[in-house]
């Protein structure tokens, strides 16, 4: 019984491992991609190691299994799938796999602004329907009021919204390797920037270990 609830405990240094190494290695492949070329020759035409895009053809093929590998140990820790990494890998996998199919850089840039369109429409949906679904998203990471829940939904359904467009904009107007660099380290900043913009109404709406004792002791 105690293996379980050990395997549910991830080292910090583990989880932000796994959350960023995988962009790590997308970026810096997209840089260096001759430092890769044992791994991309295996899997990539010729033409395509040597062409315009082959940093970010490369980089795309050394995505795929990162993002899938940390999903598979983010799996064995926990006994379960989170539903942003799930989604996100999904997604990885079908996008990057066009990408190398078809040799079109453009699948892998619009990656995110479907997975971003996809969340945005999800939570503001839950929230129009007075389900706020972040929590799930979040995989339950704070305890909130219900209050707290729809505000903190909403926001992050038009941030994600946003995003969304923004990142349209800057694959379709900027180099790869500007997006590239928008998509690792930019989004992870701007993200992380986000998420502390709202800790002050998190801390607002928060529920005190103490009330949630009090209110299993009044049931």
């Amino acid at each position: 019984m105690t293996e379980p609830a050990d395997r549910a405990k991830m080292p910090p240094s583990l989880k932000l491992t796994l959350e960023l190494g995988p962009l790590f290695l997308f970026f810096f492949a997209n840089a260096r991609p001759k430092l890769f070329a044992p791994f991309a020759a295996r899997v990539l035409p010729p033409h395509l190691l040597a062409g315009e895009n082959a940093g970010l053809f490369t980089a795309t093929a050394v995505l795929i299994p990162t993002v899938v590998l940390a999903l598979i140990i983010s799996y064995w820790y926990t006994r379960r799938l989170p539903v942003m990494p799930l989604v996100t890998a999904v997604l990885v996998v079908i996008f990057g796999a066009l990408t190398l199919y078809f040799q079109d850089p453009r699948f892998i840039k619009m990656k995110p602004t479907i997975l971003y369109t996809t969340f945005a429409i999800v939570l503001i949906g839950g929230w129009i329907f007075n389900k706020p679904l972040l929590s799930i998203i979040l995989d339950n990471a704070m305890p909130l009021t219900e209050r707290g829940w729809r505000i903190l939904t909403l926001r992050w359904g038009i941030f994600f919204f946003a995003l969304a467009i923004v990142n349209e904009i800057v694959w379709r107007t900027q180099s790869t390797n500007v997006w590239v660099a928008f998509k690792f380290p930019g989004t992870v900043i701007i993200i992380f920037l986000f998420t502390m913009s709202q800790v002050p109404l998190m801390l607002r709406h928060e529920i005190k270990e103490e009330d949630i004792k009090e209110k299993s002791a009044a049931q």
